[in-house]
């Protein structure tokens, strides 16, 4: 008895979920899984904003710029060489975010733009005349952004460091304190960019 009861039951809700439907409305099929994030597609929406930013100054360089996009793992390729005369991506290599961006979930960073965070800022940088300093030659930046206005100030700068590795990991690599930092190898490709650029170039730092 208690079958044939759960088994009317059951064929009830079936029935009364249907029967409220038009027959030209097709049932609706909801699904729990979460968009897949798509890295190409974000760094084309990305290039295509600073073509919009450099087609309105000459002070930069319009055929390269450098994109850093913190939603992609530490472990794996994001930080960007775009070459923008030819529409291609030229280079990709590793780089650590600050300490302060990590909020204890793993994929999920947060920002922040003040003196001693230790976190990273998003937004366009100019990339500056090098110095030489605790990691050897390195890169001054200058933030054009409201969320990164204080760079300078805070002395976030593009820089190697020894720890980092060259090859994509599972694991996440060092954080740094709120500089893009790279591997050392990749580094003597983006310093060679920016030495042979008579004019500075954009790093773009995008979530």
């Amino acid at each position: 008895m208690k079958k044939s009861l759960f088994i009317l039951l059951a064929f009830g809700v079936f029935y009364v979920s249907f029967a409220c439907r038009n027959k030209e409305e097709k049932p609706e099929i909801i699904t729990n899984s979460k968009p897949v994030y798509s890295y190409e597609e974000k760094l084309k929406s990305e290039t295509t904003e600073i073509r919009r930013f450099l087609g309105k100054s000459s002070k930069y360089n319009s055929d390269v710029v450098f994109l850093l996009d913190m939603k992609i793992e530490s472990g794996k390729n994001r930080f960007f060489i775009y070459d923008l005369k030819h529409n291609k991506l030229v280079g990709k290599g590793l780089a650590g975010h600050g300490s302060g961006s990590e909020t204890g979930i793993p994929g999920k960073l947060k920002f922040s733009n003040a003196k001693d965070s230790n976190c990273s800022s998003l937004g366009k940088y100019a990339i500056g005349n090098s110095y030489f300093g605790r990691f050897g030659k390195a890169y001054k930046l200058y933030g054009l952004d409201a969320t990164n206005s204080n760079a300078f100030d805070r002395n976030i700068v593009l820089h190697k460091y020894s720890d980092v590795p060259f090859g994509e990991q599972l694991n996440p690599i060092c954080n740094s304190l709120g500089c893009p930092m790279v591997n050392e190898k990749f580094f003597g490709v983006i310093e060679k960019t920016i030495d042979n650029s008579k004019k500075k170039i954009i790093l773009l730092i995008y979530y």
